[in-house]
């Protein structure tokens, strides 16, 4: 009888497991028989749990399966073994369970403003600024109000690692509608709106373009998630070719605290072209509410014929922040010796108002009695990015009385207190842009863009801490961070450009934006420079110094892992290798030295596995969310899921001009379902791809996912050029690739289709036809219960459009030394896919053909069928794991899976290594789990790096990692917001 430990409400012993052990010896698997997903979930599923909420009433009952063994030659001790398919939530798996949640309006909060005494700052919060991936955000604080300057990914991240409640903000302003600035935008909607019962909202503004943007977010975030998303500027509903100019900033916000005004910059091109027609002002901006859509039936092509030099995407913002004047203080004794009175008119003179003297025949206006007043603070926020762009600020004739050199009435004079530039430094450097800078007079500027002297200083301290921990421990499967020292960082900049810091320093007050650098606006005596919050920087060895004084005995524990290491060397000629094809399936872990034939003389520049995201629903401050890079070295490599700051990811594992050449390197990108924690950084990766390959011969990469992304990227398409060419997951299939290979092959099987199999008979319209047919009758089992999970009505298969893909497909698989990348359903929410990565077969230095290794990727889903056969004999299974074992109702109630189910389903399958992945926020650093069950299994880190020659050693350092958080205490970390976002997003 297991003994039971009390239940804690919000503090979990770490690695307690409430289950039995439970002795797996006794068993042995079948190998199930080759079924569609939905034939297998329609006979299998058995009730074993409580109902689920939601959940329709005809999955209560579960049909059951038994497995009968015999355990002996006696029939006497012959027994029957039941096994339980898992349970799933079918209503979330065809996604339905959204109609039955409650309406939310998603009300913005209103807040009681306090203009008297009003402590308020401009910050930066440096998003990007180590990694260069992203521009940086500005936050504008006031005591009731806070307002946020651009968005792009890790916003979320960073604030949470630097406590800036997200829940406090009411505006988000745009500097331009691109990845760059807004890509953390889509997960912070949906985090705000799974916040509490009723979720809340924020108002977004930007230029027009941000239509485009909402448009696309519409396939995946809720529309009242959106529904206070503001425009502003010129509208783009068609070309011209003459350019709209603006005379007057365009007002935004405007109430007691502060005025917030938009400065509309558009590029001046060469040849005269814009993309933007009308002008569109919008005369009352903050009544304005956009929630009719953006016609992307024609995709926007920016290589068209008819296309200009310009596109969405392109016109950038100037934000000014004005705040009230500060009234100079009542001077009594000046009030009496004019001969007044105590009491009322003491106060008509501080609200400006004119009064009668008491004791003398004359006015007194406020001015006799009043100090001066000080003029308000102004912040220019200020984003140039390109050459273009500066033309047309230079010439800006509504910037004139913001100017030290203003030559107008002295009461229209308005002097900038703060200019914060968001511009590339290469540009920042310009000398015409720095005689502009002058113009402003004594205003301070801080230089906020990508500034080279940060590139080295980690952003998200706490990741950075636990990486240095892991590293010191384990650093063949934790390489030390990519960054650049400073000394290494002239490389990144253009040869004939100057530093952007010191050039700028000569012309007028500037200094390079830290993270967190404060700017006080109130009150009016601190007003300037506060680094009082400022990081200090911590160098790798200080980390480790408190890591040796809290556990002196990781000392110990890094020289036996190094051991591991040489012992494998030592016994890898005593290891048996499998010279056959067949799976161990019956108690595969009693041979768990065995080697897959595969790995027999690998080399270590064959396959790396590098963890960038290993959490689920939203970043945390330990880890981000889901992505994967397959790197295969001199031959490029692949992304399976692509979350919110994959990019910033690459860039801290292999530093920032390594990570560029591993986007260069993308054969293709693989997403397994459209939520946004495993698809919202797909923009930024694609976008940067485009820009390093510019004026280079190259082929748009390849992206395979759900048909319902295809919608996001054609709509995101009309904003930026992301040069990719997409392929639904479903012509991935193993049925549909057999169906399109055998209507390719040439002379083979007439009878295939009944018509010639050419590739360019194909084109004809009939021959589509029966190929979508064929392709949809192979796919889906006819006559499946279930088929509706995956199957959605849509538009009949282009293969006009198809086998070209197909056959570019196959030709990145070739050069990647691929054998084949197949798509499998999984059971998560409609056209969800888990992934078979295949490897082509080698030749040894004898001549003897060595299989390819064999990697499995299952998405997010609960344990099926499909994926249990999809992983037979594979080398790898990357698994989620998203709860422990003792929440099997919420992994149900969710479609995810728990951490022994995911193992079982690796073990099932005779997988050779399991790594585990997709862990819940809930569990900071490390996951729950029972130590039984991971002989062959490890748990997934962030930027942890698996090289296919280390495999062996894999399950062996995991005693070793949990030594470094013994002293861990599982806490639910903001519980709500993880549980609410996770309905919402996961």
């Amino acid at each position: 009888m297991p003994m039971l430990m009390p239940q804690v409400t919000n503090l979990r012993l770490l690695f307690f497991s409430p289950f039995p052990r439970l002795s797996l010896s006794s068993l042995s698997f079948k190998p199930l028989k080759p079924r569609t997903l939905f034939t297998a979930l329609a006979s299998s599923y058995r009730k074993r749990h409580r109902p689920i909420p939601n959940q329709s009433p005809n999955t209560g009952a579960r049909n059951k399966t038994t497995l009968r063994e015999s355990r002996g030659r006696d029939k006497a001790m012959e027994e029957t073994k039941e096994t339980e398919t898992a349970g799933f939530n079918k209503r979330r798996a065809e996604g339905n369970d959204k109609n039955d949640r409650p309406k939310k309006n998603l009300q913005r909060k209103v807040r009681t403003l306090n203009p008297i005494n009003t402590l308020s700052y401009v910050q930066v919060l440096g998003t990007g600024m180590d990694t260069q991936d992203t521009s940086p955000s500005v936050l504008l604080f006031f005591d009731k109000q806070r307002f946020i300057f651009n968005a792009g990914e890790g916003l979320q991240r960073f604030c949470t690692e630097h406590k800036i409640k997200l829940s406090k903000i009411d505006h988000i302003f745009l500097s331009r509608v691109c990845s760059e600035t807004a890509g953390g935008l889509p997960g912070l909607l949906l985090t705000l709106a799974g916040m509490g019962e009723e979720g809340m909202s924020v108002n977004v503004w930007g230029p027009s373009d941000l239509k485009y943007l909402i448009d696309a977010m519409r396939c995946f975030i809720p529309n009242a998630a959106m529904v206070h998303t503001r425009s502003f500027g010129p509208s783009v509903g068609g070309l011209m070719a003459s350019q709209t100019k603006f005379t007057e900033p365009i007002v935004l916000v405007d109430d007691e605290v502060v005025k917030i005004s938009a400065i509309v910059l558009q590029p001046i091109f060469s040849n005269g072209a814009q993309l933007l027609n009308e002008l569109s002002i919008t005369q009352n901006p903050t009544e304005k509410v956009f929630n009719d859509g953006v016609d992307v039936s024609k995709p926007f092509s920016p290589n068209g014929k008819n296309s200009p030099t310009g596109k969405p995407g392109d016109m950038s913002v100037i934000y000014v922040c004005e705040l009230p004047e500060i009234k100079g203080k009542f001077d009594p004794e000046k009030a009496k010796a004019l001969g007044l009175k105590p009491g009322s008119k003491y106060r008509e003179l501080q609200l400006g108002n004119s009064v009668k003297s008491d004791f003398q025949n004359i006015t007194v206006h406020p001015s006799d009695v009043m100090d001066p007043s000080i003029p308000g603070p102004i912040v220019f926020l200020v984003d140039c990015p390109t050459e273009s762009h500066l033309q047309e600020l230079l010439s800006m004739q509504c910037l004139s009385s913001y100017y030290a050199d203003f030559s107008g009435p002295p009461e229209n004079a308005n002097v900038v207190t703060c200019v914060i530039h968001l511009g590339p430094a290469s540009l920042i450097s310009n000398p015409n842009y720095q005689s502009w800078m002058k113009r402003f007079g004594s205003a301070q500027h801080i230089m906020a863009g990508h500034e080279r002297k940060n590139v080295e200083i980690p952003i998200l301290r706490s990741s950075a801490r636990i990486a240095a921990q892991l590293n010191y421990l384990c650093p063949q499967f934790f390489p030390a961070p990519g960054f650049w020292s400073l000394q290494h960082l002239d490389c990144l900049a253009p040869e004939s450009t100057p530093s952007s810091e010191g050039s700028v320093s000569k012309v007028c007050e500037s200094i390079s934006a830290e993270n967190l650098l404060k700017f006080t606006l109130r009150p009016y005596a601190r007003l300037g420079l506060d680094r009082s919050v400022i990081p200090s920087q911590v160098a790798s060895s200080e980390i480790i110094d408190e890591l040796l004084s809290e556990i002196p005995e990781v000392v110990d524990a890094a020289q036996c892992v190094s051991q591991l290491w040489h012992q494998s060397t030592e016994t890898k000629e005593e290891i048996r290798l499998t010279h056959d094809d067949k799976v161990i399936v019956e108690e595969p872990w009693f041979d768990e030295n065995t080697l897959p034939s595969c790995l027999e003389n690998i080399r270590r520049d064959d396959l790396e596995i590098v963890l960038l995201g290993t959490g689920s629903s939203q970043p945390s401050k330990y880890r981000n969310v889901s992505s994967i890079h397959i790197n295969l070295f001199s031959k490029g490599g692949l992304l399976l899921d692509c979350g919110e700051g994959t990019l910033g990811q690459l860039k801290r594992r292999y530093g920032v001009e390594g990570a560029d050449n591993a986007v260069r390197g993308l054969r293709c990108i693989w997403i397994s379902h459209i939520h946004a924690d495993h698809h919202t950084g797909l923009a930024r990766i694609l976008t940067l791809r485009r820009d390093l390959l510019k004026g280079v011969p190259h082929e748009p990469l390849l992206v395979v996912g759900p048909r319902k992304l295809k919608f996001f990227l054609d709509a995101y398409q009309r904003l930026e050029d992301l040069d990719m060419q997409f392929l639904d997951c479903k012509h991935t299939t193993e049925a549909s690739l057999h169906a399109f290979e055998g209507v390719t092959e040439t002379n083979k099987d007439h009878s295939f289709l009944g018509s010639p199999a050419s590739f360019e008979d194909l084109i004809d319209k009939n021959t589509d036809r029966q190929v979508a047919q064929k392709v949809d009758s192979t796919l889906f089992a006819k006559g499946s219960r279930m088929q509706s999970y995956w199957k959605r009505p849509g538009s009949p298969v282009d293969n006009n459009v198809v086998f070209p893909i197909l056959k570019s497909l196959q030709k990145v698989l070739e050069e990647a030394g691929l054998e084949a990348l197949m798509s499998f359903p999984v059971i998560h929410c409609p056209q969800a896919f888990g992934v078979v990565l295949r490897a082509s077969e080698r030749l040894n230095s004898v001549g003897k053909v060595i299989p390819g290794w064999k990697i499995v990727y299952s998405g997010d889903t609960r344990p099926c069928p499909e994926l249990t056969e999809a992983s037979r004999g594979a080398t790898v299974l990357i698994h989620e794991a998203t709860f422990e074992d003792g929440m099997v109702d919420e992994a149900i109630a969710r479609n995810h899976s728990t951490t022994k189910e995911a193992i079982e389903v690796g073990n099932s399958a005779g997988v050779f290594r399991i790594i585990l992945t997709h862990f819940s926020q809930r569990y900071p650093k490390i996951p729950v789990f029972d130590e039984t069950h991971m002989h062959k299994t490890c748990i997934g880190f962030d930027m942890m790096s698996i090289n296919i020659a280390d495999l062996p050693v894999l399950p062996k350092v995991l005693p070793y990692l949990k030594l470094l958080f013994r002293n861990e205490l599982i806490i639910d970390e903001s519980d709500e917001v993880v549980d609410a976002a996770a309905s919402v997003a996961s």
